[in-house]
């Protein structure tokens, strides 16, 4: 892993922890005998991020790896989106994101309503956004989520 890349790692490491400065230049002691990064050799780094990694901090996926979604421009579609991520955060449901909600819209809606939108964001009925909003919260009271 480039070193720069190692740096910007265990400042979200210590965000993501909640740690103070002094918090960090204590824990960066204990494990290399060096309160600051800019002292510390590359394989120092790797000892830091360790030891973050070993009090918590789970990395994410990089950048490249990411979808990046636009928010829906209509509130009644981003409820969706949000009621599907609270399922996701409670284990309800196994897709997360708006592959998971699309595929549980066409699977639920296709035959009632004969041809469903590739994107729940293509919808623009709003009776069928409402009865999408009314079975995704059926859904959330049988997994027990408050609304």
């Amino acid at each position: 892993m480039p070193a720069n890349t190692v740096l910007k790692t265990i400042h979200v490491a210590v965000r993501d922890l909640g740690m103070d400065n002094d918090t960090r230049r204590d824990l960066q002691l204990l494990v290399t005998g060096k309160d600051s990064l800019t002292a510390m050799t590359p394989a120092e780094h790797l000892a830091v991020l360790e030891a973050l990694k070993a009090r918590g901090f789970k990395p994410s996926a990089g950048k490249a790896s990411r979808t990046h979604r636009r928010p829906a421009t209509r509130g009644d579609i981003r409820f969706c989106h949000v009621l599907w991520g609270k399922l996701v955060r409670a284990g309800a449901v196994d897709l997360p994101g708006a592959a998971g909600l699309n595929a549980f819209i066409r699977a639920r809606f296709e035959k009632s309503w004969g041809a469903v939108p590739f994107d729940i964001d293509g919808l623009r009925d709003w009776k069928q956004i409402a009865t999408v909003i009314e079975a995704l919260k059926a859904m959330c009271a049988r997994a027990g989520i408050d609304l």
